[in-house]
């Protein structure tokens, strides 16, 4: 993972809301009408929020009929544990120099320097 990847893994629950909806689904799995309802969010903006949730790893999402044959969609939470560490800092920074990705500072300056 480098520091672009874990930022937006990071970024995926800094968001408050999307803590609320980690909260809320942390008593297990809902459909997405009900989440909604308990979150207070119209269902197009939750949807945005579980996308986001469910790309970096968060939660997961799957479709079950109803009695009536109506499909519902649940999310429910997958199990993680964040830990950030000087160390996995230190290993995304140098995975993205690696990359290409992040320049080092002196680098950036010599380029300032010969335009």
């Amino acid at each position: 993972m480098n520091s672009e990847e874990l930022g937006a893994w990071l970024a995926a629950v800094a968001n408050p809301q999307r803590m609320r909806i980690l909260a809320e689904l942390s008593s297990g799995q809902q459909h997405v009408s009900e989440l909604a309802r308990r979150v207070g969010m119209s269902r197009a903006l939750l949807y945005m929020h579980l996308a986001k949730l469910e790309e970096a790893g968060f939660v997961a999402g799957h479709h079950e009929l109803s009695d009536d044959g109506k499909a519902l969609k649940l999310f429910e939470v997958v199990p993680f544990r964040v830990t950030v560490t000087p160390a996995l800092l230190a290993r995304a920074v140098a995975q993205s120099v690696r990359d290409g990705e992040v320049e080092n500072e002196g680098d950036a300056a010599d380029a300032a320097g010969a335009s």
